[in-house]
């Protein structure tokens, strides 16, 4: 059985759709969250779990033969940041913790693509070496501590460690209001009937659609071998803000879109994601592009607020 923490969450719940698709038995998890997504109805276990709380964690082993583990869970940030990082921190080294108690095979857990910040090559590869950055947000730190956390840890356990460097995902059950991403606000104000704010066309941006970021999440867990430690998540393609409005007036022809010419600024290109590593060795390939997602989220939305 396969552990998904933050089950119920965006990435998490289209993780455990995935692993459910590929014939898997998951057990997922969530701390505040109740509802269960429609696709997953009577299709995975859920348990309610504090991860912070070692002992309800590591119980979870006196119910359930847990395989490998995906750690998907994560907080708001506080005002204060210790206070953050301290919930952080504790819910990580007690998924570690587990995952070495009970010997599973794989232990992967949520990276961002936030922590290439500063590296100028585009695209974005797993072999690039993290720079020393001002980072512009608590998640994206905690992130970056995760990855040497991670593999330290686990290093002589017999657990390989699988550091998910996801992308920006977007789609069922995103946050319509996202601070993080302007897309699904943007896409949100278009199917409101408002306009949304002002964007250059030819800006760009790495975007995944969230059930993609859940079956590639999937795959690195399903596969026989996997030859690295750590896989970029996300599309593997740049999408620009002309393509999301042309996308956009394909399914909502009458949105007011306001597009201005050109680029914010010419200082070079727009940072993605190489998914190269992730192909080879999974043979992941995004089932969405660009229209086919802005298409399947606007169906989604007629049925559900977020």
């Amino acid at each position: 059985m396969i552990l998904v923490t933050g089950g119920l969450g965006m990435i998490g719940a289209h993780t455990a759709r995935a692993l459910a698709d590929g014939g898997q038995r998951v057990v997922v998890t969530s701390h505040r969250r109740t509802e269960v997504p429609s696709f997953l109805t009577d299709r995975v276990i859920v348990e309610t779990l504090d991860t912070t709380d070692r002992d309800a964690f590591l119980g979870l082993a006196e119910r359930h033969m847990i395989t490998d583990i995906v750690h998907l869970a994560g907080s708001a940030p506080d005002a204060d940041p210790v206070v953050f990082f301290r919930a952080e921190l504790a819910g990580l080294l007690n998924a570690l913790d587990a995952a070495r108690a009970w010997q599973v095979r794989r232990f992967a857990v949520a990276s961002s693509l936030g922590v290439y910040l500063g590296r100028p090559e585009i695209p974005w590869q797993e072999d690039l070496a993290l720079p020393s950055a001002e980072l512009p947000h608590l998640i994206i730190a905690f992130k970056k501590a995760v990855e040497p956390l991670t593999t330290h840890a686990l290093q002589g356990t017999g657990v390989q460690p699988v550091i998910l460097r996801i992308g920006s995902v977007w789609g069922p059950l995103v946050d319509p209001e996202s601070p993080f991403f302007h897309l699904p606000p943007y896409v949100s104000a278009a199917l409101r009937g408002d306009q949304p704010g002002s964007v250059y066309a030819d800006d760009g941006f790495d975007c995944c659609y969230a059930p993609d970021a859940g079956r590639a999440i999937a795959m690195l867990i399903m596969t026989e071998t996997l030859r690295y430690d750590t896989y970029n998540v996300s599309s593997g393609r740049r999408a620009t803000n002309r393509e999301v409005a042309e996308a956009l007036r394909a399914v909502l022809p009458d949105a007011r879109l306001d597009l201005v010419p050109g680029r914010r600024d010419d200082a070079g290109d727009d940072p993605y994601l190489d998914i190269t590593r992730l192909t080879e060795d999974t043979g992941f390939r995004p089932a969405f592009d660009l229209p086919a997602a802005v298409a399947d989220y606007v169906a989604w939305r007629a049925d559900h607020p977020r």
